[in-house]
């Protein structure tokens, strides 16, 4: 089974053209103007609605419907407040949306739907709300299929899937990297792309 290669953080059209020639399944775009990765002008996703994903940080779910619907995002990832995730993340679902939701490696989390999960580090371990280019220690699983996000790189994605605990290898779907593909904040580096879709692709797992 091929292992899914997503490339969050895309901000340039050129970055995004690469990425989807390269073969990559999903391509990642932030609507969160205080990141570096904040994408301006989401109409560069436009080419790619197949695989692209609304990457957004809102307090309520409807701004994220919202978005979706006037832009024609068939995926989102929502970053929502602890007290609004479940209700928001059925909300979109209900509304037809495809739901990867973040998954921080801590403990005592509620189980709440999703088409896939986003096994990321945890804010309080790293400081930062996504994009820390840092790993977890992949203690506290999903509670299903799951991608795996958290300082990844080609060099890396081997060694990582080879650490997953056994337990959770047969929810893992692939990897999602951002910071560590960058040439600079928001630019991607063609050839650090190029190989973690490839590495990744060559990934072998149950």
């Amino acid at each position: 089974m091929k292992a899914l290669a997503k490339v969050c953080g895309l901000v340039r059209a050129e970055d995004v053209a690469h990425a989807a020639a390269e073969g990559a399944d999903l391509l990642g775009f932030v609507s969160h103007p205080p990141s570096p990765r904040h994408c301006a002008d989401l109409s560069v996703a436009s080419p790619y609605l197949d695989r692209a994903v609304l990457v957004q940080v809102a307090e309520r779910g409807e701004a994220i419907l919202e978005a979706a619907r006037r832009h024609g995002f068939r995926r989102v990832q929502p970053h929502l407040p602890l007290s609004e995730r479940e209700r928001g993340a059925q909300l979109l679902r209900e509304a037809g949306l495809f739901v990867l939701l973040p998954w921080s490696d801590e403990p005592d989390q509620a189980v709440i739907p999703a088409d896939l999960y986003l096994w990321e580090p945890s804010a309080k371990a790293t400081g930062l709300a996504g994009g820390s280019g840092q790993g977890h220690a992949m203690v506290h699983p999903p509670p299903g299929p799951f991608l795996l996000a958290g300082g990844l790189e080609a060099s890396n994605l081997s060694e990582r899937l080879a650490s997953l605990p056994g337990s959770s290898r047969a929810q893992f779907q692939g990897v999602d990297a951002a910071s560590r593909l960058e040439a600079s904040a928001g630019c991607k580096d063609p050839a650090k792309v190029s190989a973690f879709i490839r590495t990744a692709h060559a990934l072998e797992f149950p």
